[in-house]
């Protein structure tokens, strides 16, 4: 049920948004050199490595780790670069990966390849049995802000409590999240 909801979901949002993924496409390859969309090592489930996309927020040569993890992130960031992540725009491409089957719409985000912490304590507490999400729990409960150990507790929660409900509340909670643009860093 939850895939077949993905798969709709996912595609009347694609249409839906079809010009704003155009406006933004066309925002990013004018305000700076390089493709339009990034394409980040992350873990799926079972911790396999996939290609999610995001409309390209940084500059071509940053470096492939956690944005806290850069000495100054906002120079990495492009022109529209923090606008991008502020309104979660960047986040649009991951529609595909929701379509391929790599990720659904709520799980727990997807770790980048080298967030070694992040994955084993993920896996120790078997959240690695989950597809990844565009949303989650632990991103309407702190997103960016979270330690990383508080981080796995509530994907944790999340992986003993899923529902079609409280996806849809996530959803929801998510959307208001946007909006309100709460706890978004760069």
């Amino acid at each position: 049920m939850k895939r077949l909801f993905d798969i709709l979901i996912a595609a009347l949002a694609t249409i839906a948004l079809s010009i704003p993924l155009a406006l933004v496409s066309l925002a990013v390859s004018l305000t700076s050199a390089g493709p339009v969309l990034y394409w980040s090592d992350r873990i799926g489930r079972q911790n396999r490595i996939f290609k999610m996309p995001k409309f390209r927020s940084m500059r071509i040569g940053t470096p492939a780790v956690a944005t806290h993890l850069l000495p100054d992130p906002e120079a990495y960031l492009t022109p529209i670069g923090s606008f991008l992540r502020k309104s979660s725009l960047d986040e649009l491409p991951q529609l595909w990966s929701i379509v391929k089957g790599d990720m659904s719409f709520v799980g727990p985000r997807p770790a980048l390849f080298n967030q070694q912490d992040l994955i084993d304590l993920r896996t120790k507490v078997g959240v690695h049995e989950l597809l990844p999400g565009l949303t989650g729990w632990a991103q309407i409960n702190g997103r960016d802000e979270l330690p990383i150990p508080q981080k796995v507790a509530l994907d944790a929660e999340y992986l003993h409590k899923k529902s079609m409900w409280l996806d849809i509340k996530i959803i929801f909670l998510t959307g208001i999240k946007v909006i309100k643009r709460d706890n978004v860093t760069h």
